[in-house]
C-alpha cells in the first residue's frame, strides 16, 4: 500500500496497535512484533522530490508514494533516479513537448531544470560536444509504456538542436524514419495499440559543430510469427492494414485487395480487431509514403513494395488441402483465386509454387527424392514462407533507409545512440520470443548495474571517502545460465541440428543438465508439466513453454520456394528478385535460413538464436563504448486510462526495469549529499561553534560526531558530508525537537510578557473605573443642588404668566367690542354711494349695444356691394382665359425654362469630362514643363561654362523654348480658370443636393449613429488584425526568403570549392550559370519581375502572381504603354532640337555615367570606422541625387541600373556585417532614406512642395525592394542581439543576486543539489551574466539606432520584440525550475525587472507596449509572493494573473517551495481550487510561451527634406572625388 502517515505517539515495545495519522483519516495499524513495524516516511521536505535516491528512507513503499503523488498531484511524468529517468505514461497529451520546451531546455544544465526526457538528451548532446565522447540513451519498458514516444520526442530534440539552417536536411530523414518503422514492425496488443514488435538502434552522427551529418538503424528480433498468426484483440503489423483501407485508390486498385478489406484475409482477421478507435489507416498509409519520398524511395518502387506487402495477404488465404487415408499428402487446387493473384504479384509461376507449397526435396543416399507432405506441413511451409518474405522485406527496408540517412559530409566526428528495446516481459504462457527479450534484458540490466556501481565508486574517490566495495546482486550465473557453454541456447542449437530433434527431447536434455546432473540455482521445473522450465530472472520467476521453441528458432524456408521467388518475371516488380538475390551474401546476423535437401555443415550459426546472440553481443560493445543515458519508461495501469496509478503494476515494472536495483545500489553506500553550505543553511540550528558560511565546514566536522554516534552512519567528503539511508530523517527530527524545545522556551517567555502585560492592563482598568464612578456620584449631587433652584425659579415664573394672560384676556376683549361698533357704522354709510354707482353702469351698457347693432347693419351693405363688382370682374377674366393669345404666351414662358434645363445639364456632363481632361493635359503639361525647366536649366549652367559655340543657334533655341514656354503657361492657365468654374458650379450644386439629402435624412442618421460607429470600429479592429497577419506571414517569408539565400550562398561556396580541390574540369552550362554571380549591370533586380521565372529558386511560391494576373496586368501595360508613346513622340521632336546644345557637355556626362557604379559599391563598402562618422543617411543621399541626375538626362536605363546596383551594394553590404549592430543599424538608415526618397519623388506620388521634381523611370519594384531590405536588415538587427542576449536572459533575470543578502538566509534545497552522473559545472561569479549585462546589449541597439537617428515607433517595435523575447524565456524557465519558485527569488526576480522597466522608461520606449510585454513574467512572481491559502485568496490570484493561463497558474504554485521555516507549501485543495476558477478562462492552454513569436514591424514613412547637392558635405574617406556637382 502506498500511503504518508504521521505518528500520532512514539511506539513502546509491547504495544500492540500503532495510531498513525494518514491523509483520509486515522487508523490502528496491528503490530505483532518490532519486526512488524511499517516502514518510516520521508520528512516533509522531501515530499515530491524530483530525484529518488534524494529520498532520506530508499524503500518501495516510499519510491511508491513519491511516484503517486508526483504523478497526479502534480501531473508531473518525469522523475529522476540517479541517472535513471522514469517516464510514467499518462495516456493522454500533454503540452509539454513543443518547440518552446526545447528552447527552454537547450544549453540548460541537467540538475537546474525539472525533469524531463529532453533534459536526457541534453546531457546527452553537451557530453558528447564537451568530451567528444560518443553517447548512447537506453530506453526500455513493457509494451504500452511509451518507449516509441520517448524515442521519437529524443530523436525530434536532436533534430531542433542539431540542425542548421545552413546545412541539409538530414533531420528531417532522421524524423522521417519513424513513421516508416511503425507501419512496419509496430502492431496493435492487448497493452499498447501502437506496441513495437522489435527493437531498434539509432545512432545519429554530429559534425564537428555539432550539426546532425547522418544516421544509422540497428533493429533486433523481428516478431516475424505475428505475420501469419495474431491473438484475441491483436492485429497484424498497421501496413497491411493501411494497404486494405486504401484499396479504393487508382493505384492501389492492381493490388486486388477485395472489397471487403482486412476482413477478407486471414493473416488479418485473427484476432478480431480491425481498427484502432482514434486512428485513420489511409491518412497513415499517406503520412508512411511521405516519409518513403523524403528517404528518396521512388514512388514506382514504394508500388512494388506494397505489391509484395499484398502478395503476402494473399498467400495466407492459398487453401491448402488435405489428401489420403492419413491426411499424409496434400494438393491446391489449379484455380485457386488466391495463388493465382499472389503468382501475378510476384512474377513467379503458380503451378511451381502450387507444387512445392505441398512438396519437399530430400537427399537419400546421394539422390534427390522429392517427398509430399501432409496438410499440416504444407500450412506450416506456406505459413514459413509468408514470414521470410516479410522478414526478407523488413531488412531491406532498413537498409534502404540507412543508404538515405548515411552521412554525405565527410565523416562523422560522434554519435549518440537511441535505444528502443523491448522490456521484461513475462505473460500466462510465455515463448520464444519471451525467452529472447528477457535474456537481452538480463544482459542490459548487468550492463546498468556495473555502471551505477562504477559511478557510484567514481563519486566516493572523487570525494577521497574511505569506502568499502558496495555489495550489488550481479546476474552473471542467469546470463551464463542462458548463454553459457551447455547453456539453454547452446543445447537447443544442438537439438536443432539433430535431424529428429523435438521440444520435449530438448527440455529433457535441459532438465538432465541443470537439475538432475549439475542443478542451477536459477534453474526449476514446474511440478505440473514435463513441457516447460522455469528461470529465476532478476526481475522475476518466469515460466517457459517448449512447444515452438525448435521451430521458431529454426526459422527455415524451403529452397526450392525461394528459387522460384528469385526467377520472378515481373518487369515492374524487381524488388522481389533482388530481396531474395542478396541472400546470398547476407551476414550470418541477417534474420532466418533456407533449408534445403543436403543440411549445411555449420547451419547451427543460422539459427535465430545464433543471431540474436551476435546482434546483442555487437550491441552491448557499442553501449560499453559509449556513456550510457538511461529511461525507464512505466505504465501506469493496464486500462490505458489518463492518470490512473496501479501501485501494484507500477512496482512490477519498477523491479524489472531495475529502478530498485538503483534505489538499493544506493542505499548500500551514502544516498544522501550535502554540500557543507547546503548543510549549514539546513541544520545550522544544531551545529555549534562558528556560525559563518565560511567555516560551515569546520562546523559541521565538530557538531556532526555529537549528533549521530555512529560514525559509520555518515562520512566527510572534501566539498560533501555523506550520510547513510535514514540519516537525513533523524536529523530531521533532531532539528524539529530543537526548534519545538526552542518553541517552548519562546512560548513561555512570551506567556510571561503577555501576563504581565495583562496584569498592568487589569490595575490600570481599575483605577479608572474608580475615578470614573467616584466622577459619577459628585456630578449626581451637583445635579440635585441644580433642580432644587430650578423649581424655585419655574413657580415664580408660572405664578408671573397666570396673572399677565388674565389681563391679556380682558383687554382682548375690549378691543373686539370696540372693532364690531365701528363696522356697523361704516358699512351703513358704503351702502349709499353703491346705489348711485349702479345705475350709472347699467345706463352705459344700454347704449353701447345700440350702437354696435347699427354698425353691424352697416358693414352688411357694403359687403353685399363688393360682391357684385366682384363677381362682374371674374366673369370679365374667365372670357380672357379662354383665348390662344393667352396659352402662348404662358407655352412661351415653360420653353424657355425647359431649355434652361437642358442647357445646364448639358453643361455638367461637359464640366464633368472637361474636368478629367483637364486633369490628364494638366498632369500631362506639368511634367513635360519640368522636364523642359529641367533641360533649360542644364543648358543655361553649361551655357554659361562654355558660352562660345553657336550663339545664333541658342538664341533661337531660346526663342522657341520662350514661346513654348509661354504658350503651355496661357494654356494652363485658361483651362485652370475654365476648370475652376465649372468645378465651383458642380461642387455647389452638389452641395446643395448633398444638404438635401442630409437633412431629410438626419433624423434616421441619430438613431443609427451609434451602431454604424460600433460596427465601423469592428470593422477597422478585424481589418487591422488581418493585416498585421498578412504583415507578419510575408515577413516570415522574406525572412525565410534570407534563409535560404544564405544558404544557398553557402552551398555555392561548398561547390566552389569541392570543384577546386578536385581540379579544373568542364561542367555543364546550366551549372556554370546556376552558380555565377548575378551581374547589376546585365540582369535585373533579385525582386523584380523579369526575374521571378518558373525557374528561380524562390522559397514562397505562393507570393508569385497567377497566370490571369499576368495576362491583366500585360494588357494594361499595353494600353499604357500606347498612350505614353504619344507624349514621347512630341518630346522626341524637341530632344532632337536641343541634341546639338547637350553634345557640348556629353564627354562629361558620359564619363559620370561611365562611372555610375563605382560610386554605390565604394559607398556600401566604406571602413567601419568612416561609415559610424557620416551624417545619419548621407550616402543614400549621394546615391539618390545621382539616380536623379541620370533620370534629368533622359536616361531612364542608366537611372534604373544605378539604383539597382546600389540595392545590391547594400544587400552585400548587410551580409558583410551580419554581426555588426553599428554598420546594420546605418545601412538599415541609409535602406529607409533612399526608400523614402524614391517614394517621395515617385510618379504616381502627390507632390507637396514646387521644389520636388518627380522621376520619369518607374522605379516601383525597386522601392518594393527597398522595403524588403528594411525589412531584411531590422530582421538581422534583431537576430544579433536576440544571439548576445540568449545566453545570458535565465542568468541575469533569474539567477543574479541584484539585492546582496535577501536570500543569503535562504534554504537550499535537496533538489538544488548536482544529481550522481551529471557533472558539475562551475561558473566564476565574476562571469556570471546580472542584470548589467542584459542593459548592455540593450544600450548598444539604443545606441545604435540613435546614432543613425531611425525613427522612434521603429526603435519601440525593436524594444517591444526583445522584451518580449526576455519575458518569454525567463517565464519558461521559471516553469521548468523547482529552486526558482520561493518567495526571496521572487523578490529577486522582481527587482530584475524593475531594473529593466526603469531603463525603458528613461529612454521613452513604454509607449511601444516593450513594458506591457513583461506583464506575464511580473505577474508570474506576483504569484509567488501572494499569500496561497484561503479560498478568497485563490479568486484574488486568478483575478490578478490575467496574463497567465491556468496551467501555467497551476504549475507555478505546483513547484512552489518553502525557502524557510516560516513559509509552507501549496496544498492540493488550494491548487484545486485555482483550477476550478481559472476554468472560464478563455485563453488558448499553453504551459510556455512561444520564444519564436515575431511580430510584424511597420516602417512609418517620412517624406524627407527637399534634397540639394549644395547641402551636403562629402567627406574625404569616402573616396568618391570622381563625382562633381552638375
Amino acid at each position: 500500500m502506498v500511503c504518508s502517515f504521521a505518528r500520532e505517539k512514539d511506539y513502546s515495545p509491547g504495544e500492540k496497535h500503532l495510531l498513525l495519522q494518514l491523509p483520509n483519516g486515522e487508523v490502528h495499524y496491528p503490530v505483532g512484533s518490532p519486526s512488524d513495524l511499517p516502514p518510516l516516511g520521508n520528512p516533509d521536505i522531501l515530499e515530491g522530490e524530483n530525484d529518488l535516491t534524494a529520498l532520506s528512507f530508499l524503500h518501495e513503499p516510499a519510491v511508491l508514494h513519491n511516484l503517486r503523488v508526483r504523478f497526479l498531484d502534480y501531473s508531473s511524468i518525469y522523475t529522476y533516479c540517479g541517472i535513471v529517468l522514469v517516464a510514467i505514461n499518462p495516456y493522454d497529451q500533454l503540452p509539454i513537448y513543443g518547440e518552446e520546451v526545447i528552447d527552454a531546455y537547450s544549453g540548460q544544465d541537467m540538475a537546474d531544470m525539472e525533469p524531463h526526457i529532453f533534459s536526457v538528451a541534453e546531457e546527452a548532446y553537451r557530453t558528447m560536444t564537451r568530451e567528444e565522447k560518443n553517447q548512447s540513451i537506453i530506453i526500455s519498458g513493457e509494451s504500452g509504456s511509451g518507449k516509441t514516444v520517448s524515442a521519437k520526442f529524443t530523436m525530434r530534440y536532436f533534430a531542433v538542436v542539431g540542425g542548421a539552417a545552413q546545412q541539409t536536411s538530414v533531420e528531417e530523414r532522421v524524423l522521417a524514419s519513424n513513421p516508416i518503422m511503425e507501419s512496419i514492425g509496430n502492431a496493435k496488443t492487448t497493452r499498447n495499440d501502437n506496441s513495437s514488435r522489435f527493437g531498434k538502434y539509432i545512432e545519429i552522427g554530429f559534425g564537428r559543430k555539432g550539426d546532425i551529418i547522418g544516421a544509422n538503424m540497428r533493429t533486433y528480433l523481428l516478431e516475424k510469427s505475428r505475420v501469419v498468426f495474431q491473438a484475441s484483440a491483436e492485429r497484424n503489423y498497421h501496413i497491411f492494414y493501411q494497404l486494405c483501407a486504401s484499396r479504393e485508390l487508382p493505384e492501389m486498385r492492381s493490388l486486388k485487395l477485395g472489397e471487403t478489406c482486412s476482413q477478407h484475409f486471414r493473416y488479418t482477421n485473427q484476432g478480431g480487431e480491425m481498427q484502432i478507435p482514434g486512428t485513420d489507416d489511409v491518412s497513415d498509409l499517406e503520412r508512411t509514403r511521405n516519409a518513403f519520398t523524403i528517404l528518396g524511395v521512388q514512388p514506382d518502387q514504394q508500388l512494388e513494395l506494397f505489391r509484395i506487402l499484398s502478395a503476402v495477404l494473399h498467400l495466407g488465404n492459398v487453401n491448402i488441402q488435405a489428401s489420403g487415408r492419413s491426411s499424409d499428402w496434400s494438393y491446391i487446387d489449379a484455380d485457386d483465386r488466391s495463388l493465382a493473384v499472389f503468382s501475378k504479384l510476384l512474377g513467379v509461376e503458380g503451378p511451381q509454387m502450387a507444387h512445392w507449397l505441398c512438396h519437399r526435396r530430400l537427399a537419400v543416399g546421394g539422390e534427390m527424392l522429392v517427398k509430399p507432405m501432409s496438410g499440416q506441413q504444407a500450412v506450416e511451409a506456406r505459413d514459413a514462407l509468408a514470414k521470410h518474405i516479410y522478414g526478407q522485406l523488413f531488412t531491406w527496408t532498413v537498409q534502404r533507409l540507412n543508404s538515405a540517412l548515411r552521412s554525405q559530409r565527410g565523416q562523422t566526428k560522434s554519435f549518440i545512440g537511441v535505444l528502443d528495446i523491448y522490456g521484461f516481459e513475462t505473460f500466462d504462457r510465455n515463448s520464444f520470443e519471451q525467452f529472447c527479450i528477457n535474456y537481452a534484458n538480463e544482459k542490459l540490466q548487468q550492463q546498468f548495474n556495473r555502471h551505477v556501481f562504477h559511478l557510484e565508486q567514481e563519486e566516493y574517490v572523487r570525494e577521497e571517502l574511505a569506502w568499502s566495495r558496495i555489495e550489488f546482486s550481479d546476474n552473471q550465473q542467469c546470463i551464463n545460465l542462458i548463454e553459457g557453454q551447455l547453456g539453454l541456447f547452446d543445447l537447443l542449437d544442438e537439438e536443432c541440428r539433430m535431424p529428429k530433434g523435438s521440444d520435449d527431447s530438448w527440455v529433457r536434455k535441459l532438465y538432465n543438465q541443470h537439475l538432475t546432473g549439475k542443478p542451477h540455482p536459477h534453474f526449476q521445473k514446474p511440478r505440473m508439466s514435463n513441457s516447460a522450465f522455469i528461470i529465476l530472472h532478476f526481475a522475476d520467476t518466469v515460466q517457459y513453454e517448449c512447444d515452438g521453441f525448435l521451430d521458431k528458432n529454426r526459422d527455415t524456408v524451403f529452397e526450392e520456394l525461394v528459387n522460384i521467388l528469385k526467377a520472378s518475371q515481373v518487369h515492374m516488380c524487381h524488388l522481389v528478385a533482388e530481396l531474395f538475390q542478396q541472400q546470398e551474401n547476407v551476414s550470418p546476423v541477417a534474420n532466418g535460413s533456407v533449408r534445403s535437401g543436403k543440411r549445411a555443415t555449420r547451419e547451427h550459426k543460422l539459427t535465430v538464436g545464433f543471431q540474436f546472440r551476435q546482434s546483442l553481443q555487437m550491441l552491448m560493445d557499442t553501449l560499453n563504448s559509449t556513456t550510457p543515458h538511461y529511461v525507464r519508461c512505466i505504465k501506469p495501469n493496464d486500462l490505458k486510462e489518463p492518470f490512473m496509478f496501479d501501485p501494484k503494476r507500477t512496482v512490477q515494472q519498477l523491479r524489472a526495469c531495475g529502478v530498485l536495483e538503483t534505489i538499493r545500489i544506493s542505499a548500500a553506500g551514502y544516498p544522501s549529499r550535502w554540500t557543507y553550505e547546503e548543510f549549514f543553511s539546513r541544520y545550522r540550528v544544531l551545529l555549534r561553534g562558528p556560525q559563518s558560511q565560511e567555516q560551515a565546514q569546520a562546523s559541521c566536522r565538530w557538531t556532526l560526531p555529537q549528533l549521530i554516534s555512529d560514525p559509520d552512519q555518515y562520512c566527510f567528503g572534501k566539498t560533501k558530508v555523506f550520510f547513510r539511508a535514514g540519516q537525513v530523517a533523524l536529523l530531521e527530527r533532531l532539528r524539529a525537537e530543537r526548534l519545538r524545545t526552542a518553541a517552548v522556551i519562546i512560548q513561555s517567555r512570551v506567556r510571561g510578557w503577555l501576563s504581565r502585560i495583562r496584569y498592568t492592563r487589569i490595575l490600570w482598568a481599575t483605577v479608572t473605573i474608580q475615578r470614573y464612578c467616584r466622577g459619577a456620584l459628585a456630578r449626581r449631587l451637583a445635579l440635585t443642588l441644580r433642580y432644587t433652584k430650578a423649581a424655585l425659579v419655574i413657580q415664580k415664573t408660572y405664578r408671573m404668566m397666570v396673572v399677565r394672560q388674565l389681563f391679556l384676556m380682558i383687554r382682548q376683549a375690549t378691543i373686539t367690542i370696540q372693532a364690531f361698533t365701528r363696522g356697523t357704522l361704516a358699512r351703513h354709510r358704503y351702502r349709499l354711494r353703491a346705489a348711485v354707482l349702479l345705475q350709472a353702469r347699467v345706463r352705459g351698457w344700454l347704449a353701447r349695444r345700440a350702437y354696435r347693432r347699427v354698425r353691424a347693419a352697416v358693414v352688411f351693405m357694403q359687403c353685399c356691394v363688393r360682391r357684385r363688382a366682384a363677381r362682374r370682374e371674374l366673369l370679365k377674366l374667365k372670357t380672357e382665359a379662354r383665348s390662344v393669345e393667352r396659352y402662348r404666351e404662358l407655352n412661351k414662358g415653360m420653353e424657355v425654362k425647359l431649355m434652361q434645363l437642358q442647357l445646364r445639364a448639358d453643361q455638367e456632363v461637359e464640366s464633368t469630362a472637361l474636368r478629367e481632361t483637364l486633369h490628364a493635359e494638366r498632369e500631362a503639361a506639368g511634367a513635360e514643363l519640368e522636364a523642359l525647366r529641367a533641360t533649360i536649366q542644364r543648358l543655361e549652367s553649361q551655357r554659361h561654362e562654355k558660352p562660345q559655340p553657336c550663339p545664333a543657334i541658342s538664341e533661337e533655341e531660346e526663342e522657341k523654348r520662350r514661346r513654348a514656354a509661354d504658350k503651355a503657361a496661357q494654356e494652363i492657365l485658361q483651362l485652370t480658370q475654365v476648370a475652376f468654374s465649372l468645378s465651383f458650379c458642380f461642387f455647389f450644386h452638389s452641395h446643395l443636393y448633398l444638404m438635401h439629402r442630409l437633412s431629410s435624412s438626419s433624423v434616421c442618421g441619430h438613431v443609427c449613429a451609434e451602431r454604424v460607429s460600433q460596427a465601423v470600429s469592428q470593422a477597422a479592429k478585424a481589418l487591422r488584425t488581418e493585416l498585421d497577419e498578412e504583415r507578419r506571414k510575408y515577413q516570415g517569408l522574406l525572412r525565410e526568403f534570407t534563409r535560404l539565400e544564405q544558404r544557398y550562398d553557402n552551398l555555392r561556396e561548398m561547390s566552389l570549392l569541392t570543384e577546386r580541390t578536385k581540379g579544373h574540369r568542364r561542367t555543364d552550362s546550366t551549372q556554370s550559370l546556376s552558380f555565377e554571380p548575378l551581374s547589376p549591370l546585365s540582369t535585373p533586380t533579385p525582386l523584380s519581375p523579369q526575374s521571378l521565372t518558373p525557374l528561380s529558386l524562390s522559397p514562397f511560391p505562393s507570393a508569385f502572381p497567377s497566370p490571369e494576373e499576368v495576362r491583366r496586368s500585360a494588357f494594361l501595360e499595353s494600353q499604357l504603354r500606347n498612350q505614353r508613346s504619344q507624349w514621347e513622340e512630341e518630346l522626341e521632336a524637341l530632344r532632337c532640337q536641343l541634341s546639338q546644345a547637350i553634345s557640348g557637355s556629353s564627354p562629361a556626362a558620359h564619363w559620370s555615367c561611365q562611372s555610375k557604379h563605382q560610386h554605390s559599391v565604394t559607398l556600401c563598402y566604406v571602413r567601419v570606422d568612416s561609415a559610424l562618422s557620416l551624417p545619419p543617411g548621407l550616402p543614400a543621399g549621394v546615391i539618390f541625387l545621382c539616380v536623379r541626375q541620370a533620370d534629368c538626362s533622359g536616361d531612364q536605363t542608366r537611372a534604373r541600373s544605378l539604383c539597382s546596383a546600389a540595392v545590391t551594394a547594400m544587400k552585400a553590404a548587410l551580409k558583410k556585417h551580419s554581426s555588426d549592430v553599428d554598420m546594420t543599424a546605418l545601412w538599415l538608415k541609409n535602406a529607409c532614406v533612399l526608400h523614402d526618397l524614391l517614394t517621395q519623388h515617385s510618379p504616381k506620388q502627390t507632390l507637396e512642395s514646387d521644389e520636388l521634381v518627380p522621376l520619369t523611370t518607374d522605379l516601383s519594384d525597386l522601392i518594393r525592394a527597398l522595403s524588403d531590405l528594411c525589412i531584411q536588415g531590422y530582421q538581422q538587427l534583431l537576430s544579433i542581439t536576440e544571439t548576445r542576449l540568449q545566453n545570458i536572459i535565465v542568468a541575469a533575470l533569474l539567477e543574479s543576486e541584484t539585492i546582496p543578502g535577501l536570500s543569503g538566509t535562504a534554504v537550499k534545497l535537496v533538489m538544488s543539489r548536482k544529481r550522481a552522473g551529471s557533472d558539475p559545472r562551475t561558473v566564476a561569479s565574476g562571469d556570471a551574466p546580472t542584470m548589467a549585462s542584459v542593459l548592455r546589449e540593450l544600450g548598444a541597439l539604443h545606441t545604435a539606432l540613435s546614432r543613425q537617428d531611425l525613427p522612434s515607433t521603429l526603435m519601440e517595435q525593436a524594444f517591444h520584440q526583445l522584451t518580449y523575447l526576455i519575458s518569454a524565456s525567463a517565464l519558461n524557465s521559471l516553469l521548468l525550475r523547482k529552486d526558482m519558485c520561493c518567495w526571496s527569488r521572487g523578490m529577486q526576480i522582481r527587482y530584475n525587472v524593475s531594473l529593466l522597466e526603469e531603463w525603458l522608461r528613461s529612454r521613452g520606449l513604454q509607449t511601444g507596449g516593450a513594458v506591457a510585454t513583461l506583464e506575464p513574467l511580473i505577474q508570474a512572481v506576483q504569484l509567488l509572493q501572494a499569500g496561497k491559502k484561503t479560498e478568497a485568496e485563490a479568486q484574488a490570484l486568478v483575478q490578478t494573473c490575467t496574463a497567465l493561463s491556468s496551467q501555467q497558474i497551476v504549475k507555478i504554485l505546483t513547484l512552489y517551495t518553502p525557502h524557510s521555516d516560516l513559509d509552507e507549501r501549496v496544498t492540493l485543495n488550494f491548487i484545486r481550487t485555482v483550477q476550478v476558477q481559472s476554468r472560464s478562462d478563455c485563453q488558448p492552454p499553453q504551459l510556455l510561451m512561444d520564444v519564436r513569436r515575431v511580430f510584424p514591424v511597420t516602417f512609418p514613412y517620412l517624406p524627407p527634406a527637399v534634397l540639394h547637392a549644395e547641402q551636403l558635405v562629402i567627406p574625404d574617406s569616402l573616396k568618391i572625388s570622381f563625382l562633381r556637382r552638375v
